[in-house]
């Protein structure tokens, strides 16, 4: 991410008028290698070709703001293992997490986890110590940490149906595993912004199992430990929260838990989120990212980006476009060129600017 485009990233997620929309999406490792033409194993263990990789998309699209940027990962690895989970490779897809909690009652036998030292985390902050300065020497920073949320980890960690019973059958189990999630989140967190070293003002939380449970079940069991997180990070951060399932149950909640932009899934139109939490977060969507995105074609592209910004753009403010959750994999360079250019249509239809 360019510093520029960061600049512009917070200004609309503090929702402050802009002179043009800006777009941004989400990319890892579902998307990224099959793009660029590499397998999953090489784009995870050779850094030369993580770097290229990364490096080529951003030289092709150099208007789109990647979030979070150069994202070191393992796919959805690093929160499990430390939990414990089984992690599986593959060659040509992202890992597969299996849960190793099966009686929630173990989660007080777990051993003290460090955020240093263990799988897969360990091994994500040492990349980012070694690749960072290179990184920087494209001009591009890195100013954003990330990480899966409390609902998603326990979810990794317990698998999402035991989970889900756990909330109604042992709800005081499910809440010690709820607490060491949320504070191995935290540490998660800081270890990153203590590995990069530098520019790093904000997160990127995401959590879908959040989108699994009713309105009650939301402000017991996720709200809570979502704002112990926001709040364990300085007020001014941007935080930014995706969940692409349903949202429906902690739409109205979300801008008290402190995040400043929401990424959301295809279920929920932009209008009604608009009208919801329009004026208190920013929103970021909300193409819909496989019908559309991966399988439509670019006049289907351009249609319905031009819906989602006549919807939420038209004020120029509280809005940048993107597809309803990250890049989905087979999403093709013609769409998000449709996209692109959707977008400068209506930004010189409504702001004289593209």
């Amino acid at each position: 991410m360019k510093p520029a485009q960061w600049e512009t990233f917070k200004k609309a997620a503090r929702l402050e008028k802009l002179d043009q929309i800006p777009m941004a999406m989400i990319i890892d490792s579902p998307w990224i290698p099959g793009y660029v033409g590499v397998s999953h194993m090489d784009f995870f263990l050779n850094p030369e070709v993580w770097f290229q990789s990364h490096w080529k998309i951003h030289q092709e699209y150099p208007d789109i703001i990647f979030v979070p940027g150069w994202w070191m990962e393992y796919g959805m690895a690093a929160e499990p293992s430390v939990m414990g989970s089984k992690i599986k490779f593959w060659q040509d897809n992202t890992p597969s997490e299996y849960p190793m909690l099966f009686n929630i009652e173990d989660v007080e036998k777990l051993p003290e986890y460090e955020v240093e030292n263990d799988a897969f985390m360990a091994l994500t902050l040492q990349r980012i110590r070694m690749q960072k300065q290179r990184v920087f020497g494209t001009g591009e920073i890195m100013p954003i940490v990330t990480s899966r949320g409390p609902m998603c980890t326990a979810g990794f960690a317990r698998g999402t149906t035991e989970l889900m019973i756990d909330l109604v059958e042992k709800p005081e189990w499910a809440h010690k595993l709820l607490d060491l999630c949320t504070r191995l989140i935290i540490d998660w967190l800081k270890a990153q912004e203590k590995a990069i070293g530098r520019d790093v003002e904000g997160i990127f939380l995401l959590d879908d199992i959040v989108g699994f449970v009713n309105e009650e079940h939301y402000q017991e069991f996720c709200h809570p430990y979502l704002k112990r997180i926001c709040d364990a990070f300085p007020k001014d951060w941007v935080k930014i929260y995706h969940n692409d399932a349903e949202v429906q149950a902690c739409l109205d909640y979300l801008p008290d838990v402190g995040f400043n932009v929401l990424n959301w899934g295809k279920q929920t139109d932009i209008a009604e989120v608009k009208e919801r939490v329009g004026k208190r977060m920013c929103l970021m969507g909300n193409v819909n990212p496989l019908e559309v995105g991966v399988r439509g074609t670019p006049e289907e592209v351009r249609a319905a980006t031009l819906d989602v910004l006549e919807k939420g753009g038209s004020e120029g403010r509280g809005m940048i476009l993107s597809v309803g959750g990250g890049t989905s994999p087979g999403m093709p360079r013609a769409n998000i060129l449709a996209m692109q250019a959707a977008l400068k249509e209506f930004n010189q239809a409504h702001f004289g600017r593209g």
